[in-house]
């Protein structure tokens, strides 16, 4: 029986072949990547200080409600490991900027085991389309019920909330508006404040 060289180095990969979740687990390269229904995407080098500040305002606004919940927020790098209808094996494996989850049987030691609650990315000029498409249509497919997409370069927030299986979206709020969570109302959010310091 052949026994199966570990891989420590992201060139050791194949990247034409399928992955599950389990290989990924094995894998002790530094490079972060993503698992998208078996195949490997590497992920884009350190964000820029705009992202990280953007994060940085969205995790303290997010942390002060949820101080009072049972819910808790996780900021990248976490592993969440999402069901895909349909799928044999667990093969779906995404690091979002920052997320919220309530039910915390759904940890581990390795990261999340199952959707989230909600999902926030924060879009780069090099992961537009992966957070509009690829992710968008991930996490609707995942039942992630409310997916946020917040634009540094506009200074705008789209909220989308999940109706019937499908995302539906907000209006774009903008820098002189207050946006509120679907899922949890209470949760309100000036975009100046968002977007301070940028």
């Amino acid at each position: 029986m052949k026994v199966e060289e570990p891989i420590s180095s992201y060139g050791q990969l194949d990247l034409t072949k399928s992955y599950t979740y389990l290989d990924y687990l094995k894998w002790t390269f530094d490079e972060r990547v993503e698992l998208i229904k078996g195949k490997i995407l590497k992920m884009s080098p350190a964000p820029s200080w705009r992202h990280q500040n953007l994060s940085g305002n969205l995790y303290t606004l997010f942390e002060h409600y949820f101080k009072k919940h049972s819910c808790k927020v996780f900021y990248a790098p976490i592993d969440v490991c999402l069901p895909i209808p349909n799928q044999n094996k667990a093969n779906t494996v995404v690091q979002p900027d920052l997320c919220i989850l309530c039910d915390l049987n759904k940890l581990d030691d390795h990261g999340i085991i199952g959707s989230p609650d909600l999902i926030v990315e924060i879009l780069s000029p090099g992961n537009v389309k992966h957070d509009l498409t690829t992710k968008f249509n991930l996490y609707e497919e995942a039942g992630v019920p409310e997916y946020w997409i917040v634009d540094y370069e506009n200074k705008n927030l789209i909220i989308y909330s999940l109706k019937n299986k499908e995302y539906a979206g907000s209006k774009i709020y903008t820098e002189s508006e207050t946006a509120a969570s679907v899922l949890f109302p209470e949760i309100e959010i000036r975009i100046s404040d968002l977007f301070a310091g940028l």
